[in-house]
């Protein structure tokens, strides 16, 4: 089975790659794209693979620009950060798809999922897909609830700053600059925000756009951020990442 990946992050194709040779060994990845653009070329001018792990959000938009400029006929798995609620569509297109992070056991799920497949029940309805993509805004957190001392107190997203992880536990900082643990590590947490609003700068950094004060060069095509309320640490965003943040900036 020779199967494509579309997917901008090169650490998250890798992982991906890692998990199929254990998985379903005798799946043979053809090659690993990062835009709609080299999408739309390498689907244009080789034949059609047999299987495609698709990311949503690329460098250049999202994928769906792909399949309106090329006809893909074969399955497709999409991997997205989108939550559970607003996807429902992938299901009743008789595709799939797989939340970051991905499980083991949610791959191996699929990969016997299009095991099942009907021939020619993999055709794509779009508009449906794309429509539900857009109303996932309803299904974000809009609140947290923290403990403060013996008491809890509600936290309205819109009064938080960025989240950080330190001695194994996770941190919230409010605009003020009052911090709170949460229960939920990050990537838990990248899930439920709205990516429109909150970035993911490294393993330790999840910001909110209003909260980047500065923006520097750094060495080796990265970039540095400072955060307000201020934070004695250095917040460096990967080179591989950098193109996706600015990106998110200029939205």
């Amino acid at each position: 089975m020779n199967t494509l990946i579309i997917e901008d992050e090169s650490l998250a194709a890798q992982k991906l790659i890692g998990l199929i040779e254990e998985i379903k060994p005798e799946i043979q990845v053809v090659d690993q794209l990062k835009s709609i653009e080299s999408s739309v070329e390498w689907l244009s001018n080789n034949s059609q693979p047999d299987l495609i792990f698709c990311d949503i959000e690329l460098l250049d938009g999202q994928c769906f620009e792909i399949f309106k400029n090329v006809k893909v006929k074969c399955p497709v798995i999409f991997t997205t950060a989108y939550d559970q609620y607003a996807i429902k569509a992938f299901e009743v297109n008789s595709i799939d798809y797989l939340l970051k992070p991905i499980k083991p056991e949610k791959l191996k799920a699929s990969l016997h999922k299009l095991d099942s497949l009907r021939p020619g029940s993999t055709e794509i309805d779009l508009n449906q897909l794309a429509d539900l993509i857009k109303a996932k805004d309803a299904t974000y957190k809009s609140r947290f609830m923290v403990k403060v001392g013996q008491k809890i107190r509600s936290v309205s997203v819109d009064e938080i700053a960025y989240f950080f992880t330190r001695e194994k536990l996770t941190m919230m900082v409010t605009t003020t600059g009052d911090k709170y643990v949460v229960d939920q590590p990050l990537d838990e947490l990248e899930l439920l925000l709205n990516p429109e609003v909150f970035f993911r700068a490294n393993r330790r950094y999840l910001t909110r756009i209003e909260s980047i004060s500065e923006i520097h060069p750094y060495f080796k095509g990265r970039v540095k951020i400072n955060l307000n309320p201020s934070i004695d640490d250095d917040i460096v965003i990967s080179s591989e990442k950098t193109p996706t943040f600015k990106a998110w900036l200029d939205k």
